[in-house]
């Protein structure tokens, strides 16, 4: 990949290498390599139970691989310490699939639980600050004082990434984005993905399987068939074959 003003090669963010991943006999990943760039949306395609959800959790340390290669922003994953594990952690936004809110907190505690937990110095005025910025960002600052259980899908969903914004990570993983929400609510969170990359900078690995979603927030695409990424480029290079997996997946989701 090149930079889009000047043509020289992009930096690469994140960095995998003949990436193995089994659990008992079950081989999920077998052999993955992948690069993520500075300042792009890059969208993991494949089937429920493809590995898309392992891959992540390697690349933050929460899972750790058999063989191969993880280097992000620079670092070998599996040999830095734990404590250099958790500070490259800050840097990685993890956006889970189901919010990960804590319900007996109000959405202004919620945003400020990581701030006090990590950034220690900062006043209670500048935690503040910070959280009215990240509820701005995503378009729910009147939902501040209100409780998790009172929010919609879409909203819990907009409120996990603003809490995964509020550490200002240079990575964002997005775990299944529009998972469970309505049509016109997934349309608005492909839309608030978008404005994350170009509001805050980030660089970002999009787990999905919703066509929809790797259409409209995807730079690049790559597909997990079989345990590795066989197929990778825009979205239509992905799906201009006649690779029947491929075929039968684009069939099975049906995109207008």
């Amino acid at each position: 990949m090149e930079n889009r003003q000047n043509s020289t090669p992009a930096e690469k963010v994140v960095e995998i290498r003949d990436l193995h991943k089994s659990f008992g006999a079950y081989h999920v990943l077998r052999g993955v390599d992948l690069d993520l760039y500075r300042g792009e949306n890059l969208v993991v395609l494949g089937k429920s139970g493809t590995g898309k959800s392992v891959l992540i959790k390697i690349i933050v340390g929460l899972l750790t691989a058999d063989r191969g290669s993880v280097k992000v922003l620079g670092s070998e994953v599996d040999q830095i310490s734990y404590k250099e594990l958790l500070a490259l952690r800050l840097k990685v936004g993890f956006s889970f699939q189901n919010s990960a809110l804590y319900d007996s907190m109000t959405v202004r505690q919620n945003l400020e639980f990581p701030l006090v937990r990590n950034r220690r110095k900062l006043t209670r005025g500048e935690v503040a600050m910070q959280v009215e910025r990240v509820l701005d960002a995503v378009g729910l600052l009147q939902t501040l004082d209100q409780m998790p259980s009172e929010l919609s899908g879409g909203q819990r969903k907009r409120i996990g990434i603003a809490r995964t914004l509020i550490l200002q990570p240079e990575i964002m993983l997005y775990d299944e984005p529009t998972a469970g929400l309505d049509p016109i609510t997934c349309l608005e969170i492909n839309g608030l993905i978008n404005e994350v990359q170009e509001r805050f900078h980030t660089s970002s690995i999009v787990i999905t399987h919703d066509l929809t979603c790797a259409k409209a927030v995807g730079d690049r695409v790559a597909m997990l068939l079989d345990g590795t990424f066989q197929r990778q480029g825009t979205f239509e290079e992905v799906f201009n074959t006649n690779d029947e997996r491929v075929k039968t997946f684009y069939d099975y989701n049906f995109i207008q």
